[in-house]
């Protein structure tokens, strides 16, 4: 195409204001009514090349306008999957986001439909009881969309770890199984309540149940598990397991732990990561949501192979 630039006016020139405009960059009231690729639409145009790695400038080229019409999509618009050259935009960001939040790692958020991506895709379908094909048609996006209410507003911090087990399976353990479930201290009380609500938007007959401290735990739950963040101390028929140091291995380590806890019901304390350990504003929501995506996943696969 040819370059868009300063001077110019017309529907072409429109199009890219409208757009631009769209995504938050301010361009005059009189250069829009006129449809006139003025100072402030160079400005934002130079504004938008920077912000997207591009070259700098102030004219509209086919790399930038094609990077204008992908930042352009919402997720949902168009049906994304693994192809060559890879899917880029707002819309494949805003999925990874999402993706990501709700513990299935889809690497760097850099708003392409790479291998990583696709990869959380499936395991993310698996999840949720779809064919597990890496295909993001409407009913992945609605699947995604439902569950706004834990991640929208947020923004994910780096990979997070995948999930291992189905979302059926998962919705099956909580309703078979009376878990107790408290925390100690302010951090460890944030991610047991996330996990309380991960567990009751994965089933409405979920059997995992919150209590302020172990004196309101009923004698007659499957089993007890506390947070807390400090080393715990020794206490007879309690045993702990560390989520820093389980890794990928953290479910097996916690039906180890259950198994080994002489403590009627079975009694397991959850160490979270040591930076949870830090309330000074540096550990996060977003931290403490996929923490407690990591360990709801832990206790369900831990429970099904009991």
């Amino acid at each position: 195409m040819d370059p868009i630039k300063e001077g110019m006016d017309g529907i072409a020139v429109e199009d890219v204001q409208d757009r631009l405009v769209s995504l938050g960059y301010a361009i005059a009231p009189d250069e829009r009514d006129a449809e006139r690729f003025g100072p402030s639409t160079a400005e934002a145009v130079l504004a938008f090349r920077r912000a997207h790695g591009l070259e700098a400038g102030r004219d509209v080229d086919a790399t930038m306008w094609s990077s204008l019409v992908d930042e352009g999509y919402h997720m949902g618009d168009r049906t994304l999957y693994l192809r060559l050259p890879n899917f880029k935009g707002n819309d494949v960001r805003t999925m990874q986001n999402a993706l990501s939040i709700l513990g299935f790692s889809c690497g760097e958020i850099d708003g392409c439909f790479g291998a990583h991506t696709e990869a959380a895709v499936k395991q993310f379908q698996d999840n949720v009881g779809m064919l597990a094909d890496g295909m993001c048609f409407q009913d992945t996006f609605q699947a995604i969309w439902r569950l706004y209410h834990v991640w929208g507003g947020k923004e994910a911090q780096g990979p997070v770890p995948q999930a291992g087990i189905g979302f059926a399976r998962a919705a099956s353990v909580l309703e078979d199984n009376d878990l107790a479930l408290f925390a100690d201290g302010p951090i460890a009380r944030t991610v047991a309540g996330r996990i309380w609500n991960l567990a009751s938007a994965t089933s409405e007959d979920s059997g995992l149940a919150l209590y302020n401290s172990l004196d309101e735990v009923p004698g007659d739950v499957t089993a007890i598990l506390e947070l807390v963040c400090d080393d715990p101390e020794a206490q007879p028929g309690v045993t702990s397991v560390h989520v820093d140091r389980c890794g990928d291995d953290l479910p097996r380590r916690l039906r180890t732990s259950l198994a080994a806890s002489r403590h009627r019901p079975p009694y397991v304390r959850i160490q979270l990561p040591a930076d949870a350990n830090e309330y000074d504003g540096s550990f996060t929501s977003n931290r403490a949501q996929m923490i407690a995506s990591v360990i709801l996943d832990a206790v369900c696969a831990a429970f099904e192979e009991a």
